[in-house]
């Protein structure tokens, strides 16, 4: 829903809303990157990452998915365009702290994968893009401009792996996402939120002449301490930018708080089950 669970996509008509954007980065670390964790954890071991993988992580976000693929043994390059969020990566994989010996293994990267390239180096093994498609109209042609970079830099026959979200109706959180289509239709632009097709990641695998070779789901279900927490992780998704632009950050809270009182329970905590899938290509 990612940068976010998806790449914090701005309206491409209209005005812009008004965000704190290091807010919203600290918002997703924080609060909504922890609810994919389930999905990282499922292609790792699927992928048998360790010490023997290179892994390029296609908007890295603040790190949550290097950091673990690192912990594997695995060495790490991520990139994203968000400097928020870089700035988080930097704090969880490079850390200042004296004594702590920096792992010369782990490389985060401003800006799009061919700034990554070392002359000489090996290519990747493993590609990741877990930020999912398949929510915004529009999204995955972003996504395909960054594999078409991200290619030339894995070895052949590379593993890709793309995310996106389930079926609507194996997503709870589908339910709360349809506030964003309602608020942002005025607009009608391609920032506005859809439900996921079958298709999606399939469909940008083959426009980035990437060869489909498995697939899976995976239960990620989002989970929150309170209905405050949950707007803010949400929102730090950029799912509601849209909506914003077309009404205001008051009307979307509002909107939002109400759509959540269904998946609040008797203690507060906010519960919706989600199934988000995943593919794996290979590079040519």
């Amino acid at each position: 829903m990612t940068p976010t669970l998806v790449r914090q996509h701005l309206p491409h008509a209209g005005a812009v809303p008004r965000v704190d954007l290091r807010a919203r980065a600290r918002d997703w670390s924080e609060i909504q990157e922890r609810m994919l964790v389930p999905l990282y954890e499922a292609v790792y071991e699927r992928l048998e990452v360790g010490p023997a993988t290179r892994l390029l992580g296609l908007g890295c976000g603040s790190g949550l998915s290097l950091l673990m693929a690192a912990a594997r043994g695995a060495a790490v390059t991520g990139v994203d365009v968000s400097p928020d969020r870089m700035t988080l990566a930097r704090e969880r994989l490079l850390p200042q702290t004296p004594g702590t010996r920096a792992r010369p293994d782990i490389r985060l990267v401003d800006g799009s994968p061919r700034d990554t390239a070392v002359p000489g180096a090996p290519g990747y093994t493993l590609v990741t893009a877990f930020e999912p498609i398949g929510c915004l109209a529009g999204d995955s042609e972003g996504l395909g401009g960054l594999l078409e970079e991200a290619a030339p830099l894995a070895r052949r026959g590379a593993a890709v792996v793309l995310a996106g979200w389930g079926p609507p109706e194996r997503c709870a959180t589908a339910s709360v996402m349809r506030v964003a289509t309602k608020l942002a239709e005025p607009l009608r632009h391609s920032g506005s939120w859809r439900p996921a097709c079958r298709d999606d990641l399939e469909d940008v695998a083959q426009r980035a002449g990437l060869k489909p070779d498995g697939s899976g789901r995976v239960a990620c279900p989002f989970g929150y301490a309170d209905v405050d927490s949950a707007v803010r992780g949400l929102k730090s998704t950029g799912l509601f930018d849209a909506a914003m632009t077309a009404t205001d950050q008051v009307q979307v809270d509002k909107e939002l708080t109400e759509a959540l009182h269904p998946h609040q329970r008797q203690d507060g905590t906010v519960w919706m089950p989600n199934v988000f899938r995943y593919l794996i290509a290979r590079t040519p």
